[in-house]
């Protein structure tokens, strides 16, 4: 196995691997909707691709891939952060060292272009993630909360 670029060309098998992530963290409580986002997907990977921010592990097939950036927001920051945007193994061959593998690329690669701290989104209801992360170091930084808002969705005429 081999972790290296992605191409151009592996952009609908990486999208493949997406929609496959985004379809598993529907049970994590995630509301992002996994095939419907395939089109945006793919503008998004295609983007990170070219930009040299997909990473994936490879047989003869993708068995996993990770995409990240350096943060370039809006606002000035302290140190020079980086964002683990997705990080995904194919379940047939997590707990083999492949996600450590990935992560462990992508750090390197951030901290050439000189990120200083790394940061990425877990759901809170994914202990199995939160586990894996903080084995490799990252601790909890911020705290999304969220809330449901009961709406009227009868007519008043």
């Amino acid at each position: 196995m081999d972790i290296e670029q992605a191409t151009v060309d592996d952009v609908d098998d990486v999208v493949d691997c997406w929609v496959d992530l985004a379809d598993d963290q529907q049970q994590h409580g995630s509301r992002l909707e996994a095939a419907s986002n395939r089109k945006p997907a793919t503008d998004t990977v295609a983007r990170h691709i070219v930009m040299g921010g997909v990473l994936v592990a490879r047989d003869e097939l993708i068995l996993g891939f990770v995409m990240f950036h350096t943060d370039e927001g809006t606002y000035s920051q302290r140190e020079t952060t980086g964002e683990i945007v997705n990080l995904y193994v194919r379940p047939s061959v997590r707990n083999c060292g492949i996600g450590s593998e990935l992560l462990a690329a992508a750090e390197a690669e951030l901290a050439s272009e000189g990120v200083e701290t790394v940061t990425l989104d877990v759901l809170a209801d994914n202990e199995a993630a939160q586990r894996f992360y903080e084995e490799h170091g990252y601790e909890p930084h911020r705290i999304e909360l969220a809330k449901r808002i009961e709406t009227n969705t009868h007519d008043e005429g």
